[in-house]
């Protein structure tokens, strides 16, 4: 089991889904221009939905590739920790819309493993990961989103307490 690795991929994590949160308290409707652009699959739901921002996606790649060099990684593992991470965010929301829950709202186990699985798989090669490192880290995150968001819910930084 590589521990420093895995410590490393959970604050990246962190980083880039917490920056969002983040940018979205302090700028308010600020730069929030929806991925999709309001546009519509052909089922007649949103792609995404409007809590999916190009802001969103921003932010989350710059605080995870900042924060990759002092951790002592290459900035390129902070981008494709959080460009997997956000594709995998994308990809959840985009099945929740296909099963017509309201954006923002919460779908246990899917808001968690393909954000969490995607970033690892990604970095799989890069960090020498087991099969064994992966299962775990994604277990880490399950867990510790569920509790990091009640917790940032009850500091007013997220809007739902999922």
């Amino acid at each position: 089991m590589h521990m420093v690795p895995l410590l490393q991929l959970m604050v990246l994590l962190t980083l880039a889904n917490g920056a969002p949160v983040v940018a979205k308290k302090i700028l308010g409707g600020g730069f929030a221009l929806p991925l999709d652009f309001g546009a519509a699959f052909f089922d007649g739901r949103p792609l995404f939905g409007p809590s999916k921002t190009f802001r969103g996606i921003v932010v989350a790649v710059l605080a995870a590739a900042a924060g990759a060099p002092l951790m002592g990684l290459d900035p390129v593992i902070g981008l494709t920790v959080a460009g997997a991470a956000m594709a995998g965010d994308l990809f959840s929301s985009f099945v929740k819309r296909r099963l017509n829950l309201p954006s923002s709202s919460q779908a246990l186990g899917l808001d968690q493993i393909p954000e969490s699985l995607l970033p690892m798989l990604a970095c799989r090669d890069a960090l020498s990961l087991t099969a064994i490192d992966i299962v775990l880290a994604v277990g880490i995150f399950f867990a510790g989103e569920l509790v990091l968001s009640r917790l940032l819910f009850r500091a007013h930084l997220r809007d739902e307490p999922y």
